[in-house]
């Protein structure tokens, strides 16, 4: 595990798996959606395992052996459907709340870096309270790329007014990994999220944990923590 910055500036986040628990309502969606077509709802297993992928790889889970075509004509739907249920079962996951208030306490500027897009994102953070809380929140069509190009990193970086070098990108997804480490910060894979049927060990991050409990107290004393 590599040392982490000597100072801390700033600790970017992806959203969907890392700091929120969103898959319910995805799953209630597509629930929805088969529902509507009379197609059998496929098991949540496997859905919640891609979801950080988006709107297409959830839809893939039960339309996908129609083939692209018809995944990407289910979209639109898919997401109107996602907005209406937003937020009514997602939450933090256990231990992200105070991990927050700790950074908030220590004067360390939390941002988000996520591929959802952005009306979604902003209705989203409204719904949970979190609306103006995060110093920056770039989503997935803030800039014509998204991760893993590091771009959107690097800009929540300057809007949150934090130097890479002395800043981590906290993540669940290998994409996140990437474009943290090419943006020139501290990588951080946590196990507690979707993961995207990968291994975190296997990403090449700076380091890997479990919880977001332990991810807290790792901060604190900047080494990881049993």
């Amino acid at each position: 595990m590599k040392p982490l910055p000597n100072i801390i500036e700033g600790v970017l986040f992806d959203l969907d798996g890392t700091l929120l628990d969103s898959a319910p309502d995805l799953y209630a969606a597509l629930e929805r959606q088969c529902g509507e077509e009379g197609t059998p709802v496929p098991p949540y297993a496997p859905v919640r395992e891609v979801v950080s992928r988006g709107a297409r790889a959830v839809l893939r889970c039960a339309f996908g052996d129609q083939g692209e075509p018809a995944v990407e004509a289910r979209v639109e739907r898919y997401l109107a459907l996602y907005e209406e249920v937003m937020g009514q079962a997602t939450r933090p996951f256990d231990g992200i709340e105070p991990m927050l208030a700790q950074l908030e306490t220590a004067g360390v500027r939390w941002a988000i870096v996520t591929n959802k897009a952005g009306f979604l994102t902003d209705e989203l953070l409204k719904r949970i309270g979190w609306e103006g809380r995060a110093a920056a929140v770039v989503s997935g069509d803030t800039l014509p790329v998204k991760k893993p190009d590091p771009a959107p990193v690097r800009l929540a970086c300057e809007r949150a007014g934090v130097d890479p070098a002395r800043s981590l990108f906290v993540g669940d997804d290998r994409r996140d990994v990437m474009a943290g480490a090419a943006a020139g910060l501290y990588t951080v894979a946590v196990a507690w999220g979707y993961l995207d049927g990968g291994n975190p060990h296997e990403w090449n991050a700076d380091a890997v944990l479990d919880t977001p409990h332990q991810f807290a107290q790792w901060l604190r004393h900047g080494q990881a923590v049993a």
